[in-house]
């Protein structure tokens, strides 16, 4: 409850400061004492009007604003973020008008440019202090700073730096505005007070420390030439948010939380004298809790770049990261102590964050807090303290310093002995050659130190994983294709789990094994707990596929989206190997993972090509997805069976600066769509793109009018075109055109046919296919006969013979087609089985051969059986429960061989 007279009374009463700020601001006090806040901020932000002078404005405008935010703060009428939200906005005021007397005091009729101060720390966070330094890095463009002509650019930049200092630093009659500290500009025990943004940006580019990394992740452009600064922070931030983890960034990082107590030793113990900022479980210790996770994460996921500390940990919450208990404690336990330490800089305005050591002055402390006395305050702290630095001490313990890990001196063929390797010495002499020059990546003292710390740990899931030959003959596929080894070695020295994960995916999982070798950065992808989740809706994911750094760059946005696909889809690879989720699921996600690619790439490509060629009038682009695509069951190995269609007429024209007639138009378009989908980039390949069933196939234009495709389809389709139409999505285009879309397909489903003549065409069409494209091993439980396409020749023989159950999803319209009485019972049984061992295989076994014996049991278990014996005889019951409804559908005996 808002009580602004025990505000008041408290203030003259423990803190001198705000007992003489009210004895000089009368009008002030009534305001505040009538509860008038907003007039109060009023008064304060007028308080230095009538003088010329910036110096002496700027100090009466900062006693008369620490005086009302300090008394509002004492009544509990601004919450913590409005109070240091106030005081953050005047010190980014301060140093503007600072900016611009410092350059006009050389040049006075000058436009202050080229001139910029990046705020750091709680002032970049919009989170300063109530009587706190300011830590900016000013820097400066020489060509764009005024100066007298004589003036040398950097002279000049130095005398401005130098100014704006003293403007607000120096202690006068009236006060000071804010003490300045330069000390974490780059090399500050050598460089001048204000730096080149060329020279700052090399800096961060090459030779910055990890510490530098954390302290930019609050940075802001807070003053002065506000667009050259944010210019700057822009240029620096793949330095600040590294997309690959940098594992020796992160050992840094480690030393730095530990150093956090081990240099404030003296302010840990809980009582009078413990440091609020430095002490176990105080302010740091939350700010680094949430600062170390962002700079882990951050580089992949821009959803956690903010800046403020409660802010980080609720987008660390969000993202799974951290527990909520964890952000929520945290949370509420930064505000107090913030709270806390405002109290006590407020009863001398000074820059303190420790307790007083004397019983009485603890005292008067805890009473401007409104508590009874320091016990109070203590024991609040203590619980406090303990919530906090319970959270922290595993934080140290997960991101300790590998350096320190000591590296038993035993000899190799001992170690492999121990491991249960067979042929030791041989194997022995094997992984010797990896340091011995064999591999890049092993070639720095750095590297071989980093592998030699993960060497027992790598042993010991080599010789774990179920097939360890295969797994080790991978592993050196994947460190022979790296250029530098020491990320990945550290990763998995910090992640053991994380090492047997790896190990698993190089013994079963040859694709993903391969896509590992080529971005060993996917490795990162598995550092989330999310990792293991199931991507969401594709709107989700198409969002997700938005927000990346490329801005307006197509080229870039290619890149980016590729990456981010290949993270989703080898995250979902890992969650099959890991028997973590049910095939099934996976092939619907990875679905959703290729409609967001379609939406967002497609989305892109239209603006793209309009650039050039603007729009056709009243006429859009429409995509149709077949196959698996269309109906929601891809699998790792799968293309996109695409048809690209347009609204409106044909014979329009375009309105760009290079107009072209509508089926051209849509004709390149769709080829930009196809490329966006389907080129390799520098940062991979994406799909592959099928645009075979489209109206004449091969040889018909790749892109047909909407009003085309109807006529073709009801004139001149072939069967097997209609059944490829019984699992068609409209995937991309506004809804007006899919509506339009799904009416076509629709009409063409519902057309009535000769049931004889459906007959001959399937059956053909089946034998045809048999000839053709015979299944590839034991496995391919698609092309086998009483496979997959027998059961989808079935079912699109009865969706177009009966026009019912028009599932674009096979199972579903499986499923319909039992409950209407046309297929037998038992058969989506049959279908979800072999798909299920279809999404697996094509990770373990692409061939369609057997997978070695050590992968068989992961089969099994990802098809929900317990054991490989058992999951052939479910095959082979399931294929011959096909064959019977293939005749019972039919009339014709289907054959099949085991």
């Amino acid at each position: 409850m808002t009580d602004w007279q025990n505000a008041l009374t408290r203030a003259r009463t423990c803190s001198p400061f705000l007992a003489r700020a009210l004895d000089r601001q009368g009008a002030l006090e009534a305001l505040l004492a009538q509860g008038r806040l907003d007039e109060a901020l009023a008064w304060a932000a007028g308080a230095g009007e009538g003088t010329d002078d910036v110096a002496v404005q700027l100090r009466r405008e900062r006693l008369a604003l620490a005086t009302a935010v300090g008394i509002a703060d004492l009544a509990d009428a601004m919450p913590l973020a409005a109070v240091t939200g106030a005081l953050s906005a005047f010190a980014d005021r301060a140093l503007d008008l600072a900016i611009a007397a410092a350059i006009r005091k050389r040049v006075p009729d000058a436009e202050p440019q080229g001139f910029a101060a990046i705020a750091l720390g709680k002032h970049g966070a919009g989170e300063l202090n109530y009587s706190s330094d300011i830590d900016p890095i000013l820097l400066y463009e020489p060509d764009a700073l005024p100066r007298r002509d004589r003036d040398d650019p950097g002279e000049a930049a130095q005398r401005v730096a130098r100014t704006v200092v003293e403007l607000l630093g120096k202690v006068t009659d009236e006060g000071y505005v804010f003490r300045v500290d330069l000390r974490l500009r780059p090399a500050s025990e050598v460089s001048p007070l204000a730096i080149p943004f060329e020279g700052a940006t090399t800096h961060y580019e090459s030779s910055a420390l990890a510490w530098e990394r954390a302290a930019y992740i609050r940075a802001r452009a807070a003053a002065g030439d506000v667009p050259r600064g944010q210019a700057f922070l822009d240029t620096i931030r793949p330095f600040v948010w590294r997309r690959s983890l940098d594992f020796g960034a992160i050992d840094e990082i480690g030393r730095l939380t530990t150093r956090i107590r081990d240099h404030y030793i003296g302010g840990q113990a809980l009582g009078p004298g413990y440091d609020l900022k430095r002490g176990r479980g105080g302010i740091r210790e939350v700010e680094f809790f949430a600062q170390t996770h962002q700079l882990i994460h951050g580089g992949r996921n821009p959803a956690l770049r903010l800046r403020g500390t409660r802010a980080s940990l609720d987008a660390l919450a969000t993202a799974g990261i951290i527990t909520t208990e964890d952000a929520q404690v945290l949370g509420t336990s930064y505000d107090r102590l913030r709270t806390i330490e405002h109290r006590l800089q407020m009863v001398a305005d000074q820059q303190t964050h420790s307790l007083p050591a004397d019983p009485a002055a603890l005292d008067n402390v805890a009473w401007l807090d409104g508590l009874a006395d320091g016990a109070a305050l203590v024991a609040e702290l203590a619980s406090i303290s303990e919530a906090v630095g319970t959270r922290f001490d595993a934080l140290i313990a997960t991101y300790a310093p590998t350096g320190a890990v000591q590296v038993a001196e035993r000899p190799l063929v001992r170690e492999l002995a121990e491991c249960g390797f067979d042929d030791c010495e041989q194997l022995a002499a094997r992984i010797e050659a990896w340091e011995n020059g064999q591999f890049r990546a092993l070639r720095s003292d750095e590297a071989r130190a980093a592998f030699a710390r993960l060497r027992p740990q790598l042993l010991r899931a080599l010789s774990e994983a179920p097939d360890p030959d295969r797994a080790l003959l991978r592993w050196e596929q994947l460190i022979g294709a790296l250029p530098s080894a020491i990320n990945v070695f550290r990763l998995l020295e910090a992640r053991p789990g994380l090492l047997a994960v790896v190990m698993r995916v190089l013994a079963h999982a040859p694709t993903l094994a391969d896509e590992l070798a080529r971005r060993a950065d996917l490795l990162d992808t598995l550092i989330d707990r999310s990792a293991f989740d199931l991507p969401g809706s594709v709107a989700d994911i198409a969002g997700e596929l938005r927000r990346n750094e490329a801005g307006d760059d197509y080229q870039r946005l290619l890149d980016a989206v590729r990456r981010k696909v290949g993270e989703l889809r080898f995250a979902l690879g890992v969650q099959l190997i890991e028997a973590g989720r049910d095939p099934l699921e996976i092939a619907a996600a990875l679905s959703r993972v290729a409609e967001a690619a379609i939406l967002v790439l497609g989305e892109a490509a239209c603006a793209e090509f309009e650039s050039v060629h603007g729009t056709v009038p009243d006429s859009r682009l429409v995509i149709l997805g077949l196959g698996r695509l269309g109906g929601s069951a891809l699998t790792h190995a799968s293309d996109l069976d695409l048809v690209f269609l347009f609204s409106g007429d044909h014979m329009a024209e375009s309105d760009g600066r290079r107009p072209l007639g509508g089926t051209l138009y849509y004709n390149r378009l769709a080829q930009r769509v196809i490329a966006a989908l389907s080129v390799p980039t520098a940062a991979g390949a994406l799909y592959e793109v099928d645009t075979r069933l489209r109206p004449s196939g091969a040889q018909g234009p790749i892109a047909v009018s909407l009003d085309s495709f109807e006529r073709y389809q009801r004139e001149e389709a072939w069967t097997w075109e209609h059944m490829a139409l019984c699992r068609a999505r409209a995937l991309f285009g506004t809804a007006p055109d899919r509506a339009a879309l799904d009416t076509i397909v629709a009409c063409a489903l519902h057309d009535p046919r000769d049931p004889a003549k459906l007959r001959a065409d399937v059956l053909s069409m089946r034998g045809e296919m048999q000839k053709h494209k015979p299944g590839k091993g034991p496995l391919d439980v698609k092309l086998l006969r009483g496979g997959l396409v027998d059961i989808e020749f079935m079912v699109h023989y009865l969706q177009l013979r009966d026009h019912v159950a028009l599932e674009p999803g096979l199972g579903d319209a499986v499923s319909a087609l039992e409950d209407a009485g046309l297929l037998p019972q038992g058969l989506r049984e049959a279908h979800d089985l072999m798909a299920r061992l279809l999404v697996v295989v094509r990770l373990v076994a692409p061939d369609g051969e057997y997978p070695p014996p050590a992968s068989r049991e992961i089969v099994a278990r990802a098809c929900g059986l317990a054991r490989w014996g058992e999951l052939l005889d479910a095959i082979a019951a399931m294929r011959q429960r096909v064959g019977q409804a293939w005749n019972a559908v039919f009339g014709e005996r289907l054959e099949i061989l085991a």
